[in-house]
Formats: C-alpha cells, sequence, structure tokens
C-alpha cells in the first residue's frame, strides 16, 4: 500500500526471500554528462585495456526534410565528446605509441569489434596470426563496419610522441541517426601504458533532453502518479474533513502516507525533470526524494504490522510490544535509507555487485521479519474476532487480508518476469521496457493503498470499527462464557419473582423464597 511501497520486497520476502535477493537489480543512474576523473585508469580485458566510457539508450532525431538545413524536426540526438585527455607518467614517455581508441557501437553491431584467427578465442587487439591473415595490423583494435548500420561503429583515436606525457583528443559530436542502446569503450593495445589515466567528459543527449533512454519515460510516469496522488488526496481529505469527529487513529496514520506519497511523486518528477534539463542528477532534490520514499515504506510497514495486531480497532495499546515495533521499524529505515541513497545518488557504476548485495541483504531479511510478524498477527487476530462473534470488523479484516493475498501472489509473478526479463536481456536490447520493472512496483503499491482508503474511508460509522472499553473485546480474558449459554440450575429452593407496586408508583421487585 503506500502501504507496501516497492512492493517486491515488502510482500515476498517471506515467501521468496532467495528470489527477491536475486532480482535486486539496480538501474545504472549514470548522468547523461559522463565525467571521467583524473583517476580512472585502464583495466586489463583479454588482450587489450580498456575503459568503460557508458552505455545509454537513445532514440533517434528525425532529419529536417529541408535538406539546407542541419537541425532535427524533434529535438538533437548526439553523443558530444568534450575534454578527453589522455596521461602518462613522465619515466614512460620515452617512446611512441599506436593509436588510444574511442570506440562506439550500438549493441546490435558488437560482433563487429574484435575477431579470432582460425575459430579460437576471440582478440580485441590484432594478433600475429590475424595479421598472418591480413586481417589488420598487430596492435591495433580490430573492428569492421557494421552491414546494417553504414559508417558503425564510429572510431577514432590519438597517440603520444616520444617525451609526450598528455594528449588530448580533438572534441567532436556524433548525431544519432538510429534508435539503439550505445557503448562507449576506450581501449589501447600498449602493455607500456598501464599507468595511464583519462580525464575529461561525454555528453549523451536524447531528443526530449538528457535522460538516459531507459529513464525518459519515467518523467511521464511520475508526472502521472502525481497526479493520480493528488485525485486520491482530494477524495480522502474531503471525508475526513466531513467526517472529522468520527476519524479513527489508523486514518489518520493512512493521511501521513497518502501525504508522503504526494510529496514523494512530486520530487521524483522535479528530480527527473531537472535531470534532463542540465543532464546532471540534483543531488539535494534526490536525497529528499529517497528519504520521503523511505519514510513512507517505514510508515507503512509499521500502520500493516499494527493493524494485523488489532491496534485501534480490537485493542487500545500494543503493550510490551510497542519497543519491538518502534525498533524493528527504525532499523528498517536506517538500513533502507543507506541502500536507497548509495543506488540513487552519485555514480551508482562505481559500485560492485557484492557491496549492493551487502546493502541489500539486511533490507531483504527485515523485510522478511515484517512479513513473518505481519501474518502471524493477521491469523491470531482473525481468530479471536471470530471466537468475539465480531462480524463487522472481522468482514473489514477478511477483505484487508484478501488485498494483501492478491498483491503477494501478483508480486511473486511479476518477480519471476523480472527474473527472465533480466536474465534474458543480458546486452540491455529490450532497454525501451525496462522502465516498466520499477513502474510496475509504484502501481502496485498505488492499488493497494486506494483499497486501503476503500475499506477505512472515515465515515459517519467509523466509530463502530474502532476499539471500545466495554469488554467485549478483552483478549485476554477466557472466551468461554460469552460463547456459550449457560443452562438453568434447578435446586429445591424456588426463587419466584413478583412485581409490586410501591406507594410512590413505581415498579419493585419483590423477592420471595
Amino acid at each position: 500500500m503506500p502501504l507496501v511501497n516497492n512492493s517486491y520486497y515488502s510482500l515476498t520476502a517471506l515467501t521468496v526471500i532467495t528470489i527477491v535477493l536475486g532480482s535486486r537489480f539496480i538501474n545504472k543512474i549514470e548522468g547523461s554528462v559522463h565525467i571521467y576523473e583524473g583517476d580512472s585508469k585502464f583495466s586489463k580485458k583479454g588482450n587489450a585495456f580498456v575503459v568503460h566510457g557508458g552505455s545509454e539508450g537513445i532514440y533517434y532525431s528525425h532529419l529536417n526534410p529541408d535538406s539546407n538545413s542541419t537541425k532535427s524536426s524533434n529535438g538533437d540526438a548526439f553523443i558530444r565528446f568534450e575534454e578527453i585527455k589522455f596521461q602518462r607518467p613522465q619515466e614512460a614517455s620515452n617512446f611512441s605509441t599506436g593509436m588510444i581508441y574511442a570506440i562506439l557501437f550500438e549493441v546490435d553491431d558488437r560482433e563487429t569489434i574484435g575477431g579470432s584467427a582460425y575459430g579460437g578465442q576471440r582478440a580485441i587487439c590484432c594478433t600475429a596470426d590475424l595479421a598472418k591473415l591480413g586481417a589488420c595490423k598487430e596492435g591495433e583494435i580490430i573492428h569492421r563496419l557494421s552491414t546494417t548500420n553504414p559508417g558503425w561503429p564510429q572510431v577514432f583515436g590519438v597517440s603520444f610522441d616520444v617525451n609526450e606525457e598528455t594528449t588530448t583528443m580533438q572534441p567532436r559530436s556524433v548525431q544519432i541517426t538510429r534508435t539503439g542502446m550505445y557503448n562507449l569503450y576506450f581501449m589501447h593495445c600498449e602493455p607500456r601504458l598501464d599507468d595511464m589515466i583519462i580525464s575529461g567528459k561525454t555528453i549523451w543527449k536524447n531528443p526530449s533532453g538528457y535522460l538516459p533512454g531507459r529513464m525518459s519515460p519515467l518523467l511521464n510516469f511520475y508526472g502521472f502518479m502525481s497526479l493520480a496522488f493528488l485525485v486520491l488526496g482530494i477524495f480522502w481529505f474531503s471525508q475526513y474533513a466531513r467526517h472529522w469527529k468520527e476519524v479513527l487513529h489508523l486514518q489518520n496514520c493512512i493521511t501521513l502516507v497518502i501525504t508522503l506519497g504526494m510529496f514523494e511523486m512530486a520530487l521524483w518528477y522535479f528530480d527527473y525533470a531537472e535531470f534532463n534539463e542540465s543532464g546532471v542528477r540534483p543531488t539535494g532534490t534526490t536525497i529528499w526524494a529517497v528519504t520521503f520514499g523511505t519514510v513512507k515504506r517505514t510508515v507503512s510497514r509499521l500502520i500493516i504490522l499494527t493493524v494485523s495486531m488489532g491496534y485501534g480497532v480490537v485493542r487500545p495499546t500494543l503493550g510490551g510490544l510497542t519497543s519491538k515495533v518502534v525498533m524493528l521499524g527504525g532499523t528498517f529505515f536506517l538500513a533502507s535509507e543507506v541502500l536507497e541513497l548509495v543506488e540513487h545518488v552519485g555514480a551508482v557504476s562505481d559500485l560492485s555487485g557484492k557491496a549492493m548485495l551487502f546493502l541489500s541483504l539486511p533490507v531483504a531479511v527485515l523485510d522478511a521479519f515484517f512479513i513473518l510478524w505481519i501474518f502471524t498477527s493477521l491469523s491470531s487476530t482473525l481468530n479471536k474476532l471470530q471466537a468475539k462473534r465480531m462480524m463487522g470488523k472481522l468482514d473489514i479484516y477478511r477483505k484487508f487480508t484478501n488485498a494483501l493475498a492478491v498483491a503477494v501472489i501478483v508480486s511473486v509473478g511479476w518477480i519471476c518476469y523480472e527474473l527472465y526479463f533480466k536474465s534474458t536481456d543480458i546486452y540491455n536490447e529490450r532497454w525501451q521496457n525496462a522502465w516498466i520493472i520499477p513502474a510496475f512496483w509504484h502501481v502496485l503499491s498505488f492499488s493497494l493503498l486506494c483499497v486501503i482508503c476503500a475499506l477505512w474511508a472515515p465515515s459517519q460509522n467509523s466509530m463502530r470499527y474502532a476499539y471500545s472499553d466495554d469488554g467485549s473485546e478483552d483478549f485476554d480474558k477466557e472466551d468461554t462464557l460469552t460463547l456459550i449459554k449457560p443452562s438453568p440450575v434447578f435446586t429445591n429452593d424456588v426463587t419466584e419473582l413478583r412485581s409490586v407496586h410501591s406507594d410512590d408508583g413505581e415498579l419493585e421487585e419483590d423477592k420471595t423464597e
């Protein structure tokens, strides 16, 4: 619901915790302005030395039909190279080098990079055997033109002269005229340049702005979700204002979750909008969006847990469980906040898979504990409501349980699809549909929130679902006397009740044995 935002953690961790850990794929939120710090070094991959310069989906720009115009009709789509510098140590500057390449290619053309001799191991740098076959020159990067995408891959570079410690690549802009997932690698084949570093930046732009292609649909999605929360908020607050005298504590908590959800969606929209305009993700807005989302998820879980325990409906307090519930909520908030900040703020691509697994594990374990506690408490509460014959409250709790059960089934099914999607899309060829994965969880959590709002909407009869201290809801007492009608007791002494009128006309009971 909000009550279970990011639902594939909160609703399925108990039954599919292994799947959740496996499916916690992290979207690489690289800014469209890719900055290469001065300490970026080349790493050896096969027989080449490589730095990954970026990977983004880009939609093509329609060229203007006016042949005299170089402008596009729907905005420019390009990859621009600015201030790309390579620097080697002074002690390694006493020789000239071959080319240091920048290789830009669309994922469908990946087979055009590298080759093998006689069907052997594939190499990126030209080997002696390949040179003998006349396929390339030894020490150069192997590449050939695509048969389906004329002019691609784009390959260009620079070299070092003797005693030259720094060399700079000429600025250039590559126009994108075909929609695809584009990859950039800086490569060289010179082992003596193993200490060389790269600095500078590349700018990747879609026709609609600087958002990466896989993220650009989310801008409109968060705008739509902001409007959806606004409509839900108007409905809820109007009911709240009409029946404010009948409002339960639970309904106050739901109001808080709706408010947090409205702020979260609005902040994500502004975050993406600014990112789209500038090409650099706004750190401050991202941190606020992450924090509001984490607070909402924590509050949602605590609400579900306390409602499952019957708090405010069938019991006045949580008793000795209060401190444990608060401790669980606080621990979850800290673990989730750290994970979300690391995932969304800064250069996510620099974080290793093991590090992300380390951060995801505490959140998954805490979610598993939440789910176990929620459904255990729900089962106990339902049994007691049925035993007490509180049919009105029993009906609403059954609907609440059914909503959670449906969410679990849908979540498990979607996780299986997500696993399939990720495992069969190794090269991100289906990047145009990748935005649906995170969007689905927002839609599911919002749908569950709507169900909760429908079940517990403020009304003139709200108070009948509240806890009443009349002794009938004391779960700590034996239920026998309320469930079994006492049978009459016959004795030799017969008690006769008769009514007589007193002198002042009031009815009195006169007991005669």
